[in-house]
């Protein structure tokens, strides 16, 4: 199975160039410190020098002569842990749901798709932003309102699943077994369903990137951390005079998205059992 998974992924070329960018992105934001010496808040030069015309500053500096090129290299680390683990957060919560609901069925299942439909009658870009805005914009509350605004997807997914594989022989054969409830729904149902489950994660990540950068750039950011929505937002009052602020860090955020949305596409071809034999 691994095998025709790892077969099936490589069949997909976009997929395996999204992975090769990931990973570069990934080893950029580990190894931070390495790559750069100083600190991107560090103010090294003069302000609004252009890239490639100071030695030591490959993209320039900003408006307070802060290293672009730093603030670009902690700015992977920072959006893609609050991606990761707001997008962890998130399945967490809407497996959990889901799979109650789809198990149990009933009111149990009226109940938590009610009070999931509750999180859903706002926008969630909204309601990221009044979460944020209200306890103060930390890492932790980034991290818990993109959170808060990404389970109900994942809740429906897994609820449809469970109400399609609740009803199948290995889970019939489970509780004439004597089976707990518990059980089953871990060791017998969840992995079935865990294929849909990885690819949405995947591009929850990309979700969740792209909405930590929309609420820095609104001022949203946490004022401790650098990452590439507070680089946006920082550069937009200096677009025309020097654009290269704003450039580098939303082609950032544009390729890291893209990468992850190519990966979660060959995901999809690798964990679909039905192309097996189409591959063979």
């Amino acid at each position: 199975m691994n095998s025709g998974f790892a077969r099936r992924f490589r069949r997909n070329k976009g997929a395996v160039i999204g992975l090769v960018v990931l990973t570069l992105i990934s080893l950029v934001a580990l190894l931070a410190p390495l790559l750069v010496a100083h600190s991107p808040w560090d103010m090294v030069q003069q302000p609004f020098l252009a890239p490639l015309t100071a030695p030591g500053l490959p993209l320039g500096s900003d408006a307070l002569g802060r290293d672009v090129a730093a603030g670009l290299v902690y700015g992977a680390r920072v959006s893609m842990i609050i991606g990761m683990v707001a997008t962890v957060a998130a399945l967490l919560a809407g497996i959990t749901v889901g799979a109650l609901a789809g198990y149990h069925g009933g009111w149990v299942d009226a109940v938590l798709m009610r009070f999931t439909e509750l999180f859903q009658a706002v926008p969630g870009f909204a309601f990221a932003v009044v979460l944020v805005a209200i306890f103060e914009p930390t890492v932790y509350s980034i991290v818990a309102a993109i959170a808060l605004v990404s389970w109900p997807p994942v809740a429906r997914l897994v609820r449809s699943e469970f109400l399609s594989l609740r009803q199948r022989e290995f889970v019939q054969a489970a509780l004439l077994a004597g089976q707990s409830n518990t059980r089953i729904i871990f060791t017998q149902i969840l992995p079935n369903a865990v294929s849909p489950i990885v690819v949405m994660g995947s591009l929850m990540v990309a979700s969740a990137i792209l909405l930590e950068s929309a609420l820095s750039f609104l001022g949203l950011g946490d004022p401790n951390m650098m990452s590439w929505g507070y680089m946006v937002g920082a550069a937009r009052t200096a677009l025309r005079q020097a654009w290269w602020i704003a450039i580098f860090p939303g082609f950032a955020i544009a390729i890291t998205v893209l990468a992850l949305n190519l990966v979660g596409e060959g995901l999809s071809d690798g964990l679909n059992t039905r192309l097996q034999g189409r591959t063979r």
